[in-house]
This record gives C-alpha cells, sequence and structure tokens, in this order.
C-alpha cells in the first residue's frame, strides 16, 4: 500500500476524513499555499524556523512519555524510533536555520509563541490525562499531515522549485527514511486502536485529532503573522 493511500486508510483515514474542514484548513493554508510559491515572506519563514525547534523539544518529550506508555516491546521499539528521529532531526534544523542566518543560540533564546505552547502541552496534557491511543491521536495530525503536505507540494506542477528559498524543506518530504518513519507511525496508531477498543472510542479520539489539527493551523498562522 502506498504512503499516500495509507492516509485514507484505517482509523488514521477515519480520524482524518471525520476532521473535515479543519483538515483542509490545516494542508491548504497560505502560509503553504505561499511558501510553494515562493512569495513567502523570510520574516514569516524565519519565524516558523525559530518556533518549530522549539515545538520539536516538545514533541520529543510527548514521544518519550508515549513510550512509557506502550506494552510490548515491538510498539515501544517502533514509539522510540520515532523519538531518536525527532532528536536526530534537531542538529539537521539547526543546520538548516544555519542557512537562514539563525544560530541555535538565538533559536534557543527566543520565547514560545503562544501556538507553540498552546499545540505542545495539549499534546502532553492529553498524553498525561490519558493513555497512549489518546496520545498518538494527538500526535498523528503533525506526523502523517507533514508528510501529507510535503508529498502534495512536491509533487504539484505549480510548486515552485527553482529559485524557492524553502525548496529544500520540500524536498525533505520526499526521503525515503521520513516516510518510513510516517508509515511506522500510522501502522503503530492501527495496532494500539485494535488493542484499545478505538472503535468504541472514536468520538473522543476524533475530538482529539481535529483540535491538534486546528492547532496546526494556528502554528502555520503564526508564522504568516509574523509577515
Amino acid at each position: 500500500m502506498s504512503i499516500t493511500t495509507l492516509f485514507a486508510s484505517g482509523l488514521y483515514g477515519r480520524l482524518r476524513h471525520h476532521a473535515g474542514s479543519h483538515w483542509q484548513d490545516y494542508v491548504d493554508h497560505p502560509f503553504l499555499q505561499q511558501l510553494a510559491a515562493g512569495t513567502l515572506p523570510e520574516r514569516a519563514f524565519r519565524r516558523y524556523l525559530t518556533q518549530d525547534y522549539l515545538f520539536l523539544l516538545h514533541f520529543a518529550r510527548a514521544y518519550a512519555l508515549l513510550v512509557s506508555k506502550l506494552r510490548t516491546l515491538p510498539e515501544m521499539r517502533a514509539a522510540t524510533a520515532s523519538l531518536n528521529g525527532i532528536v536526530a532531526e534537531l542538529p539537521l534544523h539547526v543546520a538548516y536555520c544555519a542557512e537562514w542566518g539563525l544560530s541555535e543560540a538565538q533559536i534557543a533564546a527566543q520565547p514560545e509563541a503562544a501556538e507553540t505552547m498552546n499545540y505542545t502541552r495539549y499534546v502532553l496534557d492529553i498524553g498525561h490525562a490519558g493513555d497512549a491511543l489518546d496520545l498518538l491521536a494527538g500526535l498523528l495530525p503533525c506526523v502523517a499531515g507533514y508528510a501529507e503536505i510535503g508529498l502534495r507540494l512536491l509533487h504539484d506542477p505549480a510548486t515552485q522549485m527553482e529559485g524557492n528559498p524553502s525548496a529544500s524543506w520540500l524536498r525533505n518530504s520526499g526521503d525515503a527514511g521520513y516516510l518510513a518513519g510516517v508509515r511506522a507511525a500510522i501502522e503503530l496508531l492501527e495496532t494500539v486502536g485494535q488493542q484499545r477498543g478505538a472503535q468504541d472510542r472514536f468520538t473522543e479520539l476524533a475530538q482529539i485529532f481535529t483540535t491538534a489539527t486546528q492547532l496546526e493551523s494556528a502554528f502555520w498562522q503564526m508564522g504568516l503573522n509574523a509577515s
């Protein structure tokens, strides 16, 4: 099954579909439209890069929490692989930020935007208050949503790659290792969902998933507002 087919399948596909217009607002946000066209103001992208670094720190914490809530070694390995991927991504993110004139010290010294705090603390709160399935429902809009967005833009003939300062960000969406990690995260959601009664809990899981989706849109808007 291709990764794009996987987006519409199983529990993840149902949650994504249930998010409805909120999902479309997220994956078609004006921030992304301008990024693909190469017209996104540098100030907006710098703001996004800075806050995304701070976001990833807390996202790693959320995945560490997920590991502690899983019961079997294969599940723990899958979540640990995602955690290690995020931690490994941070130096790459720092190197990418350096191309935009942003040092790690400068980024780390920046205060978290309200949108960053709202999103990351929501996911962490869901993880502390609920179980592994609740937490996965809060994590997947970012994990799989970014892959969907990136692949869509990367393969859209209208996307301007030549001379686009954000082109390398887009190209990362097609990285085989990254997409394998996304597939593993969706499959983990499916496995844990089968174990922990996702069918009977769908309404609550959908609320978590949709709220996280809305917070993703707010994160894009935070970057756009900087311009």
